[in-house]
């Protein structure tokens, strides 16, 4: 079967949301390798899964043929674009340059950088071309092609003018740096297409008029659509915080769980932002999810594509090890010490002194899972009590030294959906 055009494929997979004009853009895309590029601000010592969103579409480029600058602003990220409600937090250079690299070795491996493709990914830093330029040099150069009312009229501009906080004229200018961004890659590098997501709509197209203003030159922009929930939440926010790509920051496990957990509306258009499953493939998983919603193969698909897109295949088996274990599917002493913790942390928790020397009740009763004493006691008696999956029968049972996951964990479970950890603290 003969593979759909490169923007068809982005329609298709719902990665369109704005562009210049679509029809010259495809021309210029049949003609011969195009050279775009896509920023990241190092505000954060970690990409999330928005920023994976605007990777993946650069691999889609390069996939096709196309060459992908990955950005990292290491200028920009000392500004930062206006935030909607507030001034932000001006970051210490030496922060922000330390940023810089772990942003970078971050993106890697989503691209090809190899010196044998005619297309190898670049990886640049607009700090480059930033530092060394003078404040009258810019603001002759390239202030004097920006209106101060088309400025104002950009949404997060214009709210925070409204709010008594006002706006800085740091973040004001955050337009312009952005925008002779496009025009440096068009010197430098040919670069003839922006992309980002549809909230940076206003500073991708000043950098295409920006461009046409200076160089004559009409140039491209393509944004992608803010992925959101189905009740039209923010994508990539948990109840504790961003969905982070570090490791360090949200676990490979509390990864997986989080694509896991997708709603059965929403499954779908995830599948065809972040996956490079096909479209054959993802049709039938949407089939699946109307058919058989019960069966989350749709889910286990997403969770399996992206956790090991992110944290490798070795990743993806110990986050569904752990899964299984959790719920007596598998063995518990078999998980190492950080997907264990990873996984105790998804659910609810609590941590008990030894000296108390807890007995199931207590435990039972501690963790949540049991309202009271008299709950505990029948659960027991029902033999729904299970400590790290071994059925409980006794009120008066009490762990020993050698019951403890890794010297310090236990995982309850009352019947067979839902589960606890306890921590036992203490000598």
């Amino acid at each position: 079967m003969t593979a759909p055009h490169l923007l068809d494929d982005l329609a298709w997979r719902g990665l369109i949301a704005q562009s210049t004009d679509l029809d010259a853009l495809r021309r210029d895309l049949d003609a011969g390798m195009v050279t775009l590029y896509s920023g990241i601000d190092p505000t954060a010592p970690s990409a999330h899964i928005g920023h994976l969103l605007q990777w993946l579409t650069l691999a889609r480029f390069q996939q096709a043929g196309h060459r992908p600058i990955a950005l990292v602003g290491g200028a920009t990220g000392l500004i930062g674009d206006p935030k909607p409600t507030s001034e932000r937090t001006l970051n210490d250079r030496d922060v922000v340059a330390g940023w810089v690299d772990k942003l970078g070795a971050q993106l890697r491996p989503f691209l090809d950088f190899s010196d044998d493709v005619p297309n190898a990914a670049l990886l640049v830093n607009n700090l480059d071309w930033t530092e060394g330029l003078s404040t009258l040099d810019f603001l002759r150069d390239v202030g004097k092609h920006f209106r101060v009312g088309r400025m104002l009229a950009k949404e997060a501009v214009s709210r925070r003018m409204e709010s008594d906080e006002g706006i800085s004229y740091a973040e004001f200018s955050y337009q312009l740096l952005q925008s002779y961004d496009f025009l440096e890659l068009y010197r430098r590098y040919g670069c003839t297409l922006q992309t980002g997501g549809s909230d940076q709509w206003g500073n991708l197209t000043a950098g295409t008029d920006l461009v046409h203003r200076v160089e004559g030159r009409s140039l491209h922009a393509l944004g992608t659509p803010l992925i959101t929930k189905a009740d039209g939440t923010k994508f990539g926010k948990t109840e504790s915080g961003t969905v982070w790509l570090d490791r360090e920051l949200t676990s490979p496990y509390a990864f997986y769980q989080f694509w896991i957990q997708a709603e059965d509306a929403m499954v779908g258009t995830y599948l065809r932002a972040f996956t490079w499953l096909s479209h054959e493939e993802i049709t039938e998983l949407e089939r699946l999810t109307e058919e058989k919603p019960q069966a989350r193969e749709a889910q286990r698909a997403l969770a399996r594509a992206v956790t090991a897109l992110v944290h490798g295949e070795e990743e993806v088996a110990r986050a569904e090890a752990a899964s299984r274990a959790l719920f007596g599917r598998g063995e518990l002493g078999e998980l190492d010490a950080a997907t264990l913790s990873a996984a105790i942390a998804e659910i609810p928790s609590y941590t008990a002194e030894r000296s108390e020397r807890p007995t199931i009740v207590d435990l039972l009763v501690g963790s949540g899972l049991s309202t009271g004493r008299g709950a505990a006691r029948r659960t027991i008696a029902e033999g729904g009590a299970y400590v790290n999956n071994a059925k409980i029968e006794s009120e008066e049972w009490e762990p020993a030294d050698a019951d403890l996951l890794h010297g310090r964990w236990l995982v309850l479970r009352r019947g067979k959906r839902n589960a606890a950890g306890v921590e036992l603290a203490g000598t």
